[in-house]
């Protein structure tokens, strides 16, 4: 199932990047997480590349099909992304910690500086082979990426407009 997800944040893209790769906005976005909380796990910086491992757990809602073959407590699993800050662009693999030849997700996150605005869209490619109730699996896997999305835009949307007001 491929999906993409859309975020826009009033500052520029260089100041969206620092926030996606500061430890401390991740930490305020656990904080505020309906959908798991990330815990990071990994973050190295070599020249103009960020690696960052963080690890996110399903909180969703599984249909007790879904149940039967899958325990929802083992859904976990580790994002390891790269963020090259000269293109903006970052690749990412889903790495399950459990049920690895369940679950199989990659893409591409890209930020872009449009009417003063910075555009996040993330393009992944979304897979689940569990007999029966995979698309439904996906559906709600998604569903939960974009909550999560929505309420990481509003934590780090609240941190740029505290480091521009210059509280932060």
């Amino acid at each position: 199932m491929h999906f993409a997800l859309e975020q826009q944040f009033s500052a520029p893209l260089a100041a969206v990047e620092d926030a996606f790769t500061d430890p401390a906005v991740l930490h305020q976005i656990a904080e505020g997480a309906k959908v798991g909380r990330p815990e990071l796990l990994e973050r190295v910086e070599e020249g103009d590349t960020v690696r960052l491992r963080v690890r996110y757990r399903f909180t969703g809602h599984l249909s007790s099909a879904a149940r039967a073959i899958l325990d929802p407590a083992r859904l976990t699993w580790v994002e390891d992304s790269r963020l090259d800050r000269r293109s903006h662009r970052s690749d990412f693999e889903v790495v399950p910690d459990h049920y690895r030849d369940r679950l199989h997700c990659m893409g591409t996150i890209t930020l872009e500086e449009r009417d003063g605005m910075t555009h996040r869209r993330t393009d992944g490619d979304l897979r689940v082979t569990v007999p029966f109730v995979a698309h439904r699996v996906e559906q709600a896997i998604v569903a939960g990426l974009r909550d999560h999305a929505r309420a990481e835009e509003e934590v780090v949307q609240r941190h740029l407009d505290e480091r521009a007001a210059g509280r932060n």
